[in-house]
């Protein structure tokens, strides 16, 4: 049997989507919990370029960056495929998915670290992102269609920690009535059985994320 280890952390949503890929295609694991404060050697024998979460450890070698392990898993386990089979739609697959960690994640986290006038241009810049976003869903339940694939996974942390950081910062980027198709995706995607038993309690989620607004805020406060 194959031996397969994941170090994460308890809220990290990058590990998050490795969780997901590998449950939903039914595969076994140890979860390995991850102090990012006191790294264990471990995880820096297995990932000593970058010294992070994840890192997927399949029978002693190890895989770094997310999107990468969401790969190797659909390679290496065939079923319940997370990417299509066409070459351009893998392709695009994979656009998309950079496209959510390169601009929408840093544009949204943007919203959330900032204040007064930067905050409103990052909410300008945030929401045209999102809006890009939103067209890939025309006529689909799913960015993979009618069951949750590889972009899916790649946009997950918008179907949880969005709504967490909205409520600390107070603003709202995604409404119904300007984006209601990326509504539907986030209430779909989350709620989908295998994907919410694994979300981290929000309460804790809340406490972690007002403390680090607070040091990133602080610092833009005039002396």
């Amino acid at each position: 049997m194959a031996e397969l280890k994941l170090f994460r952390t308890w809220s990290t949503p990058f590990a998050l989507r490795v969780v997901w890929a590998l449950n939903l295609k039914g595969i076994q694991y140890d979860t390995i919990f991850e102090d990012l404060s006191n790294k264990s050697s471990l995880l820096l024998q297995y990932n000593p370029i970058y010294k992070k979460v994840p890192v997927l450890v399949h029978n002693g070698k190890p895989l770094v960056e997310s999107l990468l392990i969401l790969e190797y898993i659909d390679e290496t386990w065939k079923q319940t495929p997370l990417l299509p089979e066409d070459p351009s739609e893998r392709a695009t697959a994979r656009f998309w998915a950079k496209f959510g960690d390169d601009k929408v994640l840093l544009s949204v986290w943007n919203v959330f670290i900032k204040q007064g006038k930067d905050q409103e241009e990052a909410i300008v810049t945030a929401q045209e992102n999102l809006g890009f976003v939103e067209r890939q869903l025309t006529g689909k339940k799913f960015f993979n269609g009618e069951t949750i694939g590889f972009v899916d996974l790649a946009f997950g942390w918008l179907a949880n920690l969005l709504s967490v950081w909205e409520e600390i910062c107070g603003v709202t980027l995604i409404d119904h009535e300007k984006f209601p198709m990326l509504s539907e995706w986030i209430q779909n995607f989350a709620g989908a059985p295998i994907i919410k038993e694994s979300w981290p309690p929000r309460d804790k989620l809340i406490t972690k994320y007002q403390a680090l607004r607070e040091v990133y805020t602080s610092k833009e406060a005039p002396k």
